[in-house]
This record gives C-alpha cells, structure tokens and sequence, in this order.
C-alpha cells in the first residue's frame, strides 16, 4: 500500500470537512487492493441530516488511488429528499458543509480551474430548474466578471461586523461558504439582529429575521435613510415640544 497516497486521501478528507470518519475503512481497503468503493458518512447542519457516499478509485497499477466524487442527501427517506453529486478535482472541490449549503439553495464561492489549469473564482447555485443526463442538478457559475461585489453590496449599511478587520474577515468568509451568517444593524442607537446570505445572481444578498424567515431586503436601509430618519423625527419633536411655548408668548404681547 502506498502509504503517501492514504496520508494525501486522508489529508484531502479532513479539508473536504469529513474528519475522520472512514480512515480505517479507507486504509483496509487500499490495503485488500480494491480496485473501487465508496465509503458513508454522516453530517447534521442545523438540525438537518446529511448522508455522503465518498466514491474511490485506483489507478490503472492499483497503487494509487482517487477520492473523485461525493454523493450527498439531504432528508433521506422523505418526500423533500434531495440528492447531489459533487466531484472533487485533485484533492480540490467543494466541502461537506458547502454541499449541504448548496443543496438548501444558497451560493457558495470557490476557485475553480479551466481546462488549462488556470484558477479563477466563481460563485456556484444549483439550478432547480435544469439537470444533467445523470439526474444532477445543474451548477451555475458566476465569475467575477458577472459583476456580483460582496463588499460593494455590504459596504455603508451600518453593519457593525465590517467595523473591524477581523468581523469584516469572518463575516465575508462565513458567507462565502454559503452559511446564512448574523449580522448587527445600528438602527438609531439600538442594535437590530438580522440574518444574510448571498444571492450573486440578483448581484444583493438575502435578508432574514431573528427567526430566519425571509424579509424584504429593503429592511437593511442605508446610513444616509437612518440619519434622515432620525434628524426629521427629531426635528418633528422639537415643533411639538416648542408650540405651548410659543402660544403664551404671542398671547403676553397681545396682553400688553
């Protein structure tokens, strides 16, 4: 057995988000030489479950082998039951959190590689209304020349993660792996919770309640609206708190 190869699936494994949850499986059957297998997994995200086939593969000597694809299901044995295909390109593809972000319909940001071996990086959806040959659905992809900017589109909405590096890094990266991510909204000096995800083909981002039921984006107003809102509201108080002033006033000039 070449025990590089199984350190290098293993390796792959723990990156993909998988653990170690069949390296013992992995290695017996490198060592009885099976030419192909694939191996369960299980995941839960958010209450839900997720069940994996990760699908092996040995070359052509039997010396080395390939982690090639992932098969994932989402509410097995119900009538929502999804499943999807993911393929993993020289260690490389999306991981197992990713896969269960996907499948809930939501997009996820990775590099990808052309047929020349040049990176790029693209948002990937699923597509519910196209699938291939093999009954997968279909992957959208959304490079950068689509247009959709995170930061332009997060940037002056009085989100106070992006007032430090650090929340601004967590929060980017926790979107981009697909996650419906917490953000806090100054609304007049009270904090307001929401939560976000990113909707690349709309070029915005999906908001949602403390519930996470979905709410009309419009909600996360700009900076420029809550000051405006706020100065008219205060200005609005100030006539009402000045009228009984004025009105003994004009009445003591009347008197005299």
């Amino acid at each position: 057995m070449n025990t590089e190869n199984l350190k290098f699936l293993q390796k792959t494994l723990l990156n993909l988000g998988f653990g170690e949850q069949v390296n013992k499986q992995l290695e017996k059957n490198m060592e009885n030489k099976v030419p192909e297998f694939a191996l369960s997994a299980k995941h839960e995200f958010n209450q839900q479950k997720v069940d994996y086939n990760l699908h092996f593969k040995a070359g052509e000597n039997q010396e080395m082998y390939f982690f090639n694809k992932f098969d994932a299901s989402l509410g097995k044995g119900t009538d929502k039951q999804q499943d999807q295909t993911f393929y993993i390109n020289k260690g490389n593809g999306v991981t197992a959190k990713e896969a269960f972000n996907l499948m809930e319909g939501r997009a996820v940001y990775k590099q990808l590689y052309n047929r020349e071996g040049e990176g790029y990086h693209a948002w990937l959806q699923l597509d519910d209304k196209n699938l291939t040959p093999g009954g997968n659905k279909e992957i959208r992809r959304f490079n950068e020349n689509y247009g959709f900017d995170l930061d332009a589109v997060l940037k002056g909405k009085g989100i106070k993660e992006l007032n430090t590096p650090e929340g601004t890094d967590n929060l980017y990266r926790s979107l981009k792996k697909g996650n419906v991510q917490q953000i806090t909204v100054d609304r007049n000096g009270t904090d307001q919770k929401y939560y976000i995800s990113a909707s690349p083909q709309f070029k915005t981002v999906d908001l949602y309640d403390h519930q996470q039921k979905r709410i009309k984006r419009e909600e996360l107003l700009k900076p420029e609206q809550i000051q405006k809102t706020g100065k008219t509201q205060k200005k609005n108080e100030e006539q009402k708190e000045g009228l009984p002033e004025k009105k003994p006033r004009r009445q003591n000039k009347m008197s005299a």
